[in-house]
């Protein structure tokens, strides 16, 4: 008897919550909060990124439009993160709560349209620990998967104390942790020619990792399911610069257990790097197993062909199925 081949997956697609913005719009730090980003981001980009996302509406919202380009690409199941424009770690306490329980509950229903084709994933207000675990417990209480993340909080890196329970819980739970990054904190520096996200972006993966990395979170959380967007950013093309700090220097040795190298494999990384080359080595550094379909949906810095993107690596078969869509099926049948 033939086995069947495991569907095609695509983890990282994104899902726009216009009630989301609808709530903020008259809440106190929200000008702020865009005032920075229009700085990190330079007016060029925010010219260019404006119409790219109103032309893009109907793929972030209508399921019947969702379903019909992942029809076009080949895809069979979508793993649904809120756009982390929705993030908003500006916010109070109250504010951040209302927040993630609108986008859990929003991002639920998105994914109901077609539940057998749309899995989610939900929010966490990073800026207010205390409130992790229970963001994270609404999000699986609505049926999502787990939840988003980005790279860091104001005043507070991924190794920060405070985030342990929330690790824990994520751990004990099986909940699927999406780490993506939303801004860069180089600021100015990368102002101009979109270099906010074409260099921000893979700088971010880097550090948040690295800090997941060197802190011991993963040496404590061994069992969590972290996947990082944008193939991990610069660190897994660039982790022997790390092991070997880790093994010249006291200080870059002291927090963790093991070479960094060693962790990405305890990592899932998805396959948006935009260059074959790249991709075959991220597959080499974390292993076939790690790796999973990201295509960025709807957004112009994604894969408008994911698959044929994977296929370019020339991977060896088991490895291109494997990254086509056995990982993460394995993953959501976890979940």
């Amino acid at each position: 008897m033939t086995a069947h081949p495991p569907p095609t997956v695509d983890v990282h697609a994104h899902v726009l919550l216009p009630e989301i913005e609808a709530l903020v719009a008259d809440r106190p730090g929200l000008a702020e909060a865009k005032a920075l980003d229009a700085r990190r981001n330079g007016p060029a980009a925010l010219a260019v990124s404006g119409p790219m996302v109103r032309d893009r509406i109907p793929g972030l919202t209508d399921v019947t439009v969702r379903l019909a380009a992942m029809d076009a690409q080949g895809v069979d199941v979508q793993l649904v993160s809120p756009s982390p424009s929705h993030y908003h770690y500006w916010a109070d306490e109250k504010t951040a709560e209302k927040v993630y329980q609108l986008a859990n509950e929003a991002t639920a229903a998105h994914c109901s349209a077609a539940p057998d084709r749309l899995r989610g994933l939900g929010l966490v207000p990073l800026q207010h620990p205390d409130l992790a675990v229970d963001a994270l417990d609404h999000a699986l209480a609505q049926g999502l998967s787990g939840v988003e993340i980005s790279s860091h909080a104001p005043g507070r890196e991924l190794s920060d104390p405070a985030f342990e329970p929330f690790w824990a819980r994520a751990e004990d739970s099986g909940a699927i942790l999406f780490l993506h990054p939303f801004g860069c904190t180089l600021d100015e520096r990368l102002d101009r020619w979109y270099l906010s996200n074409t260099v921000g972006q893979p700088t971010e993966n880097a550090v948040a990792l690295s800090h997941l990395i060197f802190s011991g979170v993963l040496d404590r959380h061994p069992g969590l399911t972290l996947i990082a967007a944008h193939g991990g950013g610069y660190l897994p093309t660039h982790i022997g610069r790390a092991d070997h700090a880790w093994s010249a220097r006291a200080d870059a040795g002291a927090g963790c257990a093991h070479l960094p190298s060693s962790y990405l494999r305890r990592l899932y990384f998805d396959s948006l790097v935009h260059d074959p080359h790249v991709l075959r080595e991220l597959v080499r550094a974390a292993g076939a197993d790690r790796v999973l379909l990201g295509s960025d949906f709807p957004f112009d810095m994604g894969a408008e062909d994911p698959v044929g993107a994977l296929r370019a690596a020339r991977l060896p078969e088991a490895d291109f199925h494997a990254v086509r869509g056995a990982n993460a099926a394995a993953l959501l049948r976890k979940d």
